[in-house]
């Protein structure tokens, strides 16, 4: 017996413009190189991605196994963006470097250089073990205090410099905002939480208030798919998060209780991963119900 009725989709879900441009430049240059492409640790955090890829003959390389490189290697620095030594240590070793720094991540960087040279001392917020936060750190000598909601940052010099992880919860930006207003010293923001970032989580709350089950479909090292889980487990405390279609568990479609599914998806998720969630989902749906399903489709502005 099945009893889904409705398939919402979150009209902001899966590859965001950044993820989107490294994945395209990693696969143009190995078209287009004789040698090996790599990506510096994994391209992004999605397995189907990952592995994609490496069926592409793109495979990943750690920072300790640099010394493998050669002048006809490639290696792609992933959207993440990394520090300016570890640029400098690929660089050494003749192979080609090809930058996909994602644009926003970029001018993060460029704010903090910046202002940590006019001597502010730099706040990021966000989760200090991502790759993109210890990035960022780099471009002030690793100086920056991390913080996820300002509960931990004590007492403040003169002057302070706020920044974000581009995927962080604009409710953590503004805490750490308003706890070192409180401190009394000069406070510069930046409100660097990207607008992909913005409208997946608006959208993933609008959404997970009006179904029975929310899917979230996301990497399980995604930092922002676990965010958009957190939010949708707020107003949906039938919320769970998987990785593709095979993890998709067969209550779903057998539940008396759930008649409407929402579904969205983190900015490292990939169209046919999401479709072929969809389509296991759509085998579930109610038979009048077959052709007239109301899905938002999933939309693609922030390409």
């Amino acid at each position: 017996m099945q009893y889904i009725k409705k398939i919402i989709v979150a009209d902001h879900a899966g590859f965001c413009f950044g993820v989107k441009r490294a994945v395209d430049i990693s696969l143009n240059i190995k078209k287009q190189d004789g040698g090996s492409v790599y990506t510096l640790g994994p391209l992004i955090h999605n397995d189907d991605v990952v592995n994609f890829l490496k069926a592409q003959g793109i495979s990943q390389i750690s920072i300790d196994d640099l010394c493998r490189l050669g002048e006809k290697d490639a290696v792609v620095i992933r959207s993440h963006g990394v520090t300016p030594e570890t640029l400098k240590r690929i660089k050494r070793t003749g192979a080609q470097v090809i930058d996909a720094t994602c644009p926003y991540v970029a001018s993060i960087q460029l704010k903090v250089k910046k202002y940590h040279a006019k001597g502010y001392q730099i706040i990021i917020v966000g989760d200090k073990n991502h790759p993109e936060v210890i990035g960022i750190n780099g471009w002030c000598g690793n100086t920056a205090i991390v913080t996820r909601d300002g509960t931990d940052l004590g007492s403040l010099p003169d002057k302070v410099c706020i920044v974000a992880q581009t995927t962080e919860k604009l409710s953590n930006f503004e805490k750490v905002v308003e706890a070192a207003s409180k401190s009394g010293t000069e406070v510069l923001t930046f409100n660097t939480i990207c607008s992909a970032t913005k409208e997946r989580q608006g959208s993933a709350d609008e959404v997970s208030k009006k179904v029975d089950l929310m899917i979230v479909i996301g990497g399980k090292n995604s930092s922002n798919s676990k965010k958009l889980y957190d939010i949708c487990r707020t107003n949906c405390t039938s919320t769970i998060f998987i990785e593709n279609a095979g993890e998709l568990p067969d209550w779903v479609t057998e539940s008396k209780d759930i008649e409407t599914v929402g579904v969205t998806a983190g900015a490292s998720t990939p169209d046919w991963v999401i479709q072929e969630v969809l389509a296991r989902l759509e085998k579930g749906l109610e038979a009048e119900q077959k052709g007239s399903i109301s899905t938002i489709d999933v939309d693609r502005k922030d390409e």
